[in-house]
């Protein structure tokens, strides 16, 4: 009979942190390649370009409220009660929570943070960066427009980029960008593109968003996920310092988790003899005993069919047929009895 310590399950949790990540084969982290380089500095510039049209007044404000005037919510009505429903996959509770809920499992699975502090990372560079634009151009959006025609910047507005849109394309490309395989990758891709061009098209379609908000919302969030592999070292000393943080403050998690016999400790299971009993394997005191508890030695034991099997007049293994030839001498024969 063998037992195990009484662990709780934020043990086994961190216990089973403490192991080796368990990753597919040729799972590798991305890095910022010359490719993913190029397209970041591109992106980067084609987000230029929109805020600039936009601040000038440009041919792109005058679609913006072509579209306006055009009332898509009007045009196709039944359509509504749909896209109501569609657009929620662009708003930040509810995304974050399904894909922190499916990355949680990948991090259970993996034996790893990372799944997670990389959503985070995603998650707080958006924060940051669309919100410190939402709030520096301050752009009204189309139902608190005033003046036709104009840009709406400088005002009092909080929609230039779009969020549901930039949203929708880091939540959703994060499950891409942390696929385990290439062909994984490049079907999460082109579901994450899918969702993310739907959502950024029904916020136009309901008159909450204007057609260059939502061009800047995909620049935003596509630049976030091109970004992400600059801060993949401060992802893994981040899992490090938790794990450390763990130890320090916690002890007894690991402690008891994986905690080694002690040096000295008798065999786990005492090889027996030819005539003795059998050896019952020894376990810790009892619950109210007096005695002391008695540890597993972590020597290998050598089970039976490892073992040459004995009898009180010799072993019963065969003799090797060249031995006499090794040896140099002669096995007389034995008498047969019976004559």
């Amino acid at each position: 009979m063998r037992t195990e310590p009484n662990l709780t399950r934020l043990d086994r949790l961190f216990a089973r942190l403490d192991r080796e990540p368990e990753r597919p084969a040729g799972l590798e982290v991305p890095r910022m390649s010359p490719h993913r380089i190029v397209l970041f500095g591109s992106t980067l510039v084609f987000y230029l370009l929109i805020v600039v049209a936009v601040i000038n007044t440009s041919w792109l404000v005058r679609l913006d409220w072509q579209l306006m005037f055009f009332r898509p919510y009007q045009q196709w009505q039944e359509l509504h009660a749909f896209i109501d429903y569609y657009v929620v996959l662009g708003q930040r509770g509810p995304t974050a929570v399904m894909v922190a809920a499916w990355l949680g499992w990948r991090s259970w699975r993996q034996h790893t943070l990372r799944p997670l502090l990389m959503l985070g990372t995603s998650l707080l560079l958006l924060n940051v960066t669309v919100g410190a634009a939402k709030l520096s151009m301050g752009r009204e959006g189309p139902h608190y427009a005033t003046v036709i025609g104009s840009n709406e910047m400088w005002l009092t507005g909080d929609i230039f980029p779009s969020g549901h849109t930039a949203n929708a394309v880091v939540t959703w490309g994060i499950l891409a960008y942390l696929a385990s395989t290439a062909r994984t990758r490049r079907y999460l891709s082109a579901l994450s593109a899918v969702v993310s061009l739907g959502v950024g098209l029904s916020t136009v379609y309901l008159g909450t968003h204007w057609l260059s908000d939502v061009l800047l919302g995909w620049a935003a969030g596509l630049l976030i996920l091109l970004a992400l592999p600059w801060f993949e070292p401060l992802v893994t000393r981040a899992e490090a310092w938790i794990l450390a943080q763990r130890d320090r403050y916690l002890p007894g998690l690991r402690g008891r988790a994986t905690a080694p016999a002690p040096a000295g400790a008798p065999p786990l299971l005492p090889e027996p003899g030819p005539a003795t009993e059998p050896v019952l394997e020894p376990v810790g005191a009892a619950p109210h005993g007096g005695r002391t508890p008695t540890h597993f030695s972590t020597q290998r034991y050598t089970v039976r069919s490892e073992r040459s099997p004995v009898t009180p007049t010799g072993s019963r293994r065969p003799a090797h047929a060249d031995s006499a030839t090794r040896t140099g001498r002669s096995t007389p024969a034995r008498p047969v009895a019976g004559g």
